[in-house]
């Protein structure tokens, strides 16, 4: 089916607006190509150099034959529950390519952390800067150029964004995402939201509280609820990049090694050596951008995605901005309900048809180009399936006809909302976005006074003060990327949730970021300019009547405009964010960064 007219037409303007960029980076990867792996006309010391380590059957390939050499480029780490299972990838990897007459060699690390260790601490300050800290990895490890492919193996919120980034500037390498799945079930994500909030009222002490996260968090894989990590996983798959529907298979199974060694045989033949060269940047153009853009609107993905799709579309040479985020949301239903926009986790989403269903839904609604080009061959519809294991054999079928549970996901006939639920923003405070996919419509409309802060750690004590029993619009102000590395402000949701629930109207307004995790509280985020840039939100004095409008698009203090325009820019004061915790080895990432619109990074200023 020919893609829907307002799906094209976004398509178009992405197009027409990339032009140049685009047909420069499609230029600078062809003749990358057409020189092929350095290893052909390397020196003998310094190939020698490239396969000394390597076993004597991989170094006589390497050494004389044509074989494709694979690069692995790893997350791995034993900290963190999300990459832990990928320790035993490379050992399959490496077996698998040697049976499909390839080499794999560990190429290297990129380094991981996790959001969910360092919500509300100071460490969370390099958290959107270590995603282009992994870009940067990524091309250090495939800098040697003697590769023909790479597997990527990474999961989590900056991880994902950061190897996809680094990769596509090595565009004409074949690339591969090898997901390592989530962990099953544990507590529900509704029961620990509620003591969370009993804990922000004194309720509920620190065990009870520490019990309940263990119960969630509670074993390897990716945490269940539907935050930045797990839209990943749907954003490699609907943009053609993992093999079909490997995102939720869970860690530890026999289903999920068998997904990782096919991976391996899978990019062996996808090399230029081969008849099926399947480039990287040619997979990821205008159309799979707006494939992920569509995918992340049908299930109420991540906010943080309205930063990171937009420097990984740049590092393609593809410019967007929250325009194209807003049309598309315009066209495209809410077809899922995935913590925080519902009650089930990941696994469920899987259970009940998972990404072949979903995909399927979106294709015949025309919300989808499916003429794309993915590492599993032309066209999209091969991810309407769903792998299997037929005896020891891996193989796909269809994707169920009918959603397992409607409560979860259903068909593009019998959506759960119109529409994709992310809104644009403006007015005389900015630019910002705000998700409403799981925002009640009694609140997508909000006008209250606001009570300015320099940071979370002050809205807390606010809180547990009793000072905020009251309508109010909380403006988090120096929370951008030039001032602190725009941290999540998840620390937020309980006590403003708390808020909510006893009846009063409450929103968030700040230049920060608030994650995949933001929910049922209305949240203008990501606004743009950032205070220290210069951004209006340094106008705004408590008790400054501001309107949140995420109907009309509407964002603004209603003060009177020569009142406005007189008013003082007060800049925050970033003085405590400049040291500790090797902040200040990324006082070069703050000066350079881009705003949030821009993708909040340090790369493509002028793509």
């Amino acid at each position: 089916m020919n893609p829907d007219a307002r799906i094209q037409a976004v398509t178009e303007r992405i197009r027409a607006r990339s032009r140049d960029s685009r047909a420069a980076y499609l230029a600078e990867i062809d003749a990358a190509r057409g020189r092929g792996p350095l290893r052909r006309t390397l020196s003998c010391t310094n190939l020698a150099h490239g396969f000394a380590a390597c076993p004597a059957g991989d170094k006589l390939a390497l050494r004389s034959g044509p074989q494709p050499n694979i690069a692995i480029v790893s997350a791995y780490n034993d900290l963190l529950s999300a990459h832990q299972p990928l320790e035993a990838y490379p050992a399959w990897i490496k077996e698998a390519a040697r049976e499909a007459g390839a080499v794999a060699q560990f190429a290297g690390g990129v380094p991981a952390m996790c959001d969910g260790v360092t919500q509300g601490q100071d460490g969370m300050e390099l958290s959107l800067f270590s995603r282009d800290t992994i870009a940067l990895a990524t091309a250090v490890a495939l800098t040697h150029n003697l590769f023909d492919a790479t597997l990527c193996l990474g999961v989590c919120d900056k991880i994902v964004p950061g190897l996809l980034i680094g990769t596509l500037r090595f565009g004409h390498l074949p690339t591969i995402f090898v997901p390592g799945g989530p962990m099953v079930s544990g507590l529900s994500n509704d029961a620990k939201a509620e003591v969370r909030k009993r804990f922000a009222q004194g309720l509920a002490g620190r065990d009870e509280l520490l019990e309940s996260e263990s119960q969630s968090y509670h074993s390897p894989g990716t945490c269940t609820f539907y935050g930045t990590a797990n839209s990943n996983q749907m954003l490699m798959e609907i943009m053609g990049l993992h093999l079909p529907g490997s995102a939720f298979v869970n860690p530890g199974t026999p289903l999920r090694e068998a997904l990782t060694r096919e991976a391996a045989r899978r990019v062996a033949r996808l090399t230029a050596l081969g008849d099926e060269y399947t480039p990287i940047g040619h997979v990821i153009d205008e159309r799979a951008i707006v494939n992920g853009i569509v995918g992340l609107l049908a299930t109420g993905g991540s906010t943080n995605h309205t930063l990171h799709l937009v420097a990984i579309a740049r590092a393609a040479g593809i410019l967007i901005d929250w325009n194209d985020f807003s049309d598309l949301s315009d066209a495209v239903p809410l077809l899922a309900r995935v913590y925080p926009n519902g009650k089930a986790d990941v696994n469920h989403f899987h259970a009940a048809g998972g990404m072949g269903f979903l995909i399927r839904e979106l294709l015949g609604a025309g919300l989808l180009h499916g003429d794309v080009l993915t590492v599993a061959g032309p066209g999209l519809a091969r991810y309407a399936e769903e792998p299997w294991l037929d005896g020891d054999r891996l193989a796909w079928r269809d994707a169920p006809a009918e959603s397992g549970d409607d409560s979860v996901l259903r068909p593009a006939a019998a959506p759960f909302a119109a529409d994709g639920g992310l809104k644009l923003l403006h007015g005389n405070l900015g630019r910002a976005v705000i998700k409403t996919s799981a925002v009640a419509g009694k609140h997508r409309v909000i006008e209250a006074p606001a009570r300015v802060f320099n940071g979370q750690e002050a809205v807390i004590a606010a809180f547990e003060a009793g000072e905020l029993e009251h309508d109010v619009v909380v403006v988090v102000v120096g929370q951008g990327p030039r001032a602190n590395g725009m941290p999540e402000l998840h620390h937020l949701t309980p006590a403003l949730s708390v808020l909510l629930d006893r009846g009063y109207r409450v929103a968030l307004l700040t230049d920060g970021r608030m994650s995949g995790a933001s929910g049922k509280v209305p949240a203008a985020i990501h606004v743009t300019p950032e205070v220290l840039s210069g951004g209006p939100l340094g106008k705004v004095r408590d008790g400054d009547l501001i309107r949140l409008d995420s109907t009309s698009g509407e964002l603004v203090a209603l003060v009177d405009p020569e009142t406005w325009a007189g008013r003082e820019l007060r800049l925050p004061d970033v003085s405590a964010h400049q040291h500790g915790l090797g902040r200040e080895l990324f006082a070069g990432f703050r000066r350079l960064a881009h705003g949030a619109e821009q993708g909040g990074g340090i790369f493509f200023a002028d793509v």
